[in-house]
């Protein structure tokens, strides 16, 4: 099975606030981010982290990612480092800056960034899963931008098909817990009202 979060900012005391977490210190935090993790997640699965895993010293990465059960994939974001000793990446089944998978039967595009123009945007079946933007202005442009499309393929049938997904752990579909693709694609759908994703 595969799952995606992003930008769980483990050790991150002021992302608490920024996001109105509903955690009391960066401690309280990460025991509730493992434990919905590990909940979920079995050695088998493979867990795609889009960016911003960790906030803290890459020396102590390796302790706190052996935590998590399963395959972790991480899609480097602006605050994880740019390199790893062997023994934080020996923790990682593959750590990049961008990847092109498939989850049948989408064709997925993972970055920390959102890229509103990836392969597969004209298809129902290509889906571009991010990080980043959290509840932020910048979240809602994303959204805005949607809405356009939306209105654009009503009104001529044609153009991108904005499957944007926005995987951040704070997201009321995300729950602080990895998700399926078919989970974020549901929320997406309950939140914004995608009409996109019911075509997949």
């Amino acid at each position: 099975m595969n799952y995606y979060i992003s930008d769980l900012h483990i050790g991150h005391k002021n992302v608490i606030e920024f996001d109105g977490r509903p955690f009391t210190d960066e401690n309280e935090m990460l025991e509730a981010l493992v434990a919905n993790w590990n909940a979920r997640v079995r050695d088998k699965d493979t867990v795609y982290i889009l960016g911003d895993f960790i906030w803290g010293k890459e020396s102590g990465w390796a302790d706190v990612v052996r935590r998590f059960q399963g395959k972790k994939v991480l899609i480097r974001g602006n605050h994880d480092p740019k390199t790893f000793t062997p023994e934080t990446a020996a923790r990682f089944a593959g750590i990049y800056d961008y990847l092109e998978i498939t989850d049948a039967p989408y064709k997925v595009v993972l970055c920390h960034y959102l890229l509103l123009a990836y392969v597969h945007d004209f298809s129902a079946k290509g889906v571009m899963v991010y990080g980043h933007v959290h509840n932020t202005a910048e979240k809602e442009l994303v959204q805005d931008f949607r809405r356009q499309v939306w209105a654009r393929l009503e009104r001529e049938g044609e153009g991108p098909m904005g499957q944007l997904l926005h995987a951040g752990c704070m997201e009321e579909y995300m729950g602080y817990t990895p998700r399926t693709l078919a989970e974020i694609i549901m929320g997406d759908v309950e939140k914004y009202g995608n009409p996109v994703a019911k075509l997949g």
